[in-house]
This record gives C-alpha cells, sequence and structure tokens, in this order.
C-alpha cells in the first residue's frame, strides 16, 4: 500500500476547464510534476495556456518562489490516458454528469498502478455511486475543490464507505501540502458545501423572484450582516448558472423540494444568461 506522502511526484488532473486548471496550478506550486489529459489538441493547448497564465499571476504576485519557466517545466498536456501511468494521484475534473464521470473514471483507474489514487472533483454527486464503477473503490475519495482554485482556502475531503482509512489520512496530508484546509465529510447528497451555499443560492433566487429585494442588495446583506466575502448570487455568477441548476436539479432528486430549482433560475440558463462565463447572470459582467 501506498505510504501517507505529503504530495505525489506525479499527479494527473483529467479536465484542463476552469476547475482542472486550478487543481493543476495547486499541485504545480507544492512541487509536484504534473499532465492534464484532455479531450483533443485544441484542448490540451488551450489548458496548458490557461494553466500556465495562473502560474504567471502567481509568480507575478510572489506567492511562489519559484520561476515561471520551472513552474512550467513540471507542467504537461496530453490527449492520451495512458499518460497517467506514472502517476501517484489523479484527479478528476470533468462537466458535472454521472455518466460522464463515471466513464472517465473507469478509463483512468486502468491506467493507474493498484497503489495510486484516484479523486474526484465532484460538488454533489454521489461518491459512493461513482466508487462502485471502479475495481479498486478503495484508492478512491472526493476532493472537492473550490472555485477560484488559487484563491480558496478549502478542499473538501468526501469518504465513500469503502474509501482506505490510508486515503483519508493521505488525503488531509495534500491538502495541507498545498497550503489549503481540509474539511472531512461522510458521503451525502451535495456533502456539506454544496448542500448549504445552494440552499442560500436558491432562497436568494427565490426573493429576487418574488422581488423582495435587488441582487444587489440580498448579496449586501450576506456580506455585510454576515460576513459572507462574496454573496450567494455573485458567487452562483462565478460558479455558473447551468452548473448551480445541474447541482439542485441532483439535490432536488435525493434531497426533496427544499432544493428544487427556481423558475428564475431555469430561465436565465434557458437565455444563455450563465454568469460570468456569458458576460450575464444575476449580475451584468460586461462592463
Amino acid at each position: 500500500m501506498n505510504p501517507v506522502q505529503s504530495i505525489p511526484n506525479n499527479v494527473g488532473v483529467l479536465g484542463g476547464g476552469r476547475m482542472g486548471a486550478g487543481i493543476a496550478h495547486a499541485f504545480l506550486t507544492a512541487g509536484a510534476d504534473v499532465v492534464v489529459v484532455e479531450r483533443d489538441d485544441a484542448a490540451a493547448q488551450a489548458a496548458h495556456e490557461r494553466v500556465a497564465g495562473a502560474l504567471a499571476k502567481s509568480v507575478e504576485r510572489g506567492t511562489t518562489d519559484e520561476s515561471l519557466d520551472a513552474l512550467t517545466s513540471r507542467l504537461s498536456v496530453s490527449v492520451d490516458y495512458g499518460s497517467f501511468a506514472t502517476c501517484g494521484l489523479v484527479v478528476e475534473a470533468v462537466p458535472e454528469d454521472f455518466e460522464l464521470k463515471s466513464t472517465a473514471l473507469k478509463a483512468v483507474e486502468a491506467q493507474l498502478s493498484p497503489t495510486a489514487w484516484l479523486a474526484t472533483n465532484t460538488s454533489s454527486l454521489s461518491i459512493t455511486k461513482l466508487a462502485d464503477q471502479l475495481q479498486r473503490p478503495a484508492n478512491f475519495c472526493g476532493l472537492h475543490f473550490f472555485n477560484p482554485v488559487p484563491a480558496s482556502q478549502l478542499v473538501e475531503v468526501v469518504l465513500a464507505p469503502k474509501t482506505s482509512e490510508e486515503l483519508a489520512a493521505a488525503s488531509r496530508s495534500w491538502v495541507e501540502a498545498l497550503k489549503k484546509t481540509a474539511v472531512v465529510v461522510n458521503d451525502a447528497p451535495g456533502f456539506a458545501s454544496s448542500r448549504l451555499g445552494v440552499a442560500i443560492a436558491l432562497e436568494a433566487m427565490r426573493m429576487v423572484e418574488e422581488g423582495v429585494a435587488s441582487a444587489e442588495d440580498i448579496d449586501a446583506a450576506m456580506v455585510l450582516g454576515y460576513k459572507h466575502p462574496v454573496g450567494p448570487l455573485k458567487t452562483t455568477d462565478i460558479v455558473g448558472l447551468d452548473v448551480r441548476l445541474g447541482i439542485a436539479e441532483y439535490l432536488h432528486s435525493t434531497l426533496g423540494d427544499r432544493f428544487a430549482p427556481p423558475q428564475i433560475l431555469r430561465d436565465k440558463v434557458a437565455r444563455g444568461e450563465l454568469g460570468r462565463k456569458s458576460g450575464k447572470g444575476f449580475f451584468d459582467w460586461e462592463k
């Protein structure tokens, strides 16, 4: 079995979008060699540029002692799952769809050594059900990073019933080595963070829908009154309204009507108002 270690020397990330790039950035700045695997050459090149851009900002801000050349020398991108063969840990960061994640995780596991660890960055899907699709469920857990990864201090470690005690301990040490804080939860719909965060956000959306107050004032109430660093509606815009809708639909199906998505959320997603990435959500990001 793997000894508990701070960070595996070789880390893989499946998916180089906003979250995957952020996860790659975190492990690179902690000293690991990182390979990001994407679906095609264009996506792989975009992922490299995304990670390199984040690394450049860290160098400019002085949050790393390494040069940009040194950091990027440990970054590689690929379209071949076989690139994960030498990794001690692979973190999956593909879109929030159970079948997509399950298929991807099985394909990654087939490339890994029996002692390597595998994790998913899902924000709400069942770790237990994903583990049930794998040959080595004891080597699998959830590592739920938060957006934006470089600035966020939190990683939610999610344990399934079959997750080994060794992996549970190792994952906490990895988060510490990333200079972040781990909260450990047992697998349940929405875990702790998504369940609470989405509940607040959905109620804030209902308040906008009912004309209780503006999005700006609702967010200000949470920032100034409850010391939230960012209000629930602006957070929804940053996460993506489509992502929040998907999570809400899953929680609705598992936890009941209190997580039913408000019509205002469905309407905005249907109009393509997805938040910061589209330029408009509950706030205007094009200014």
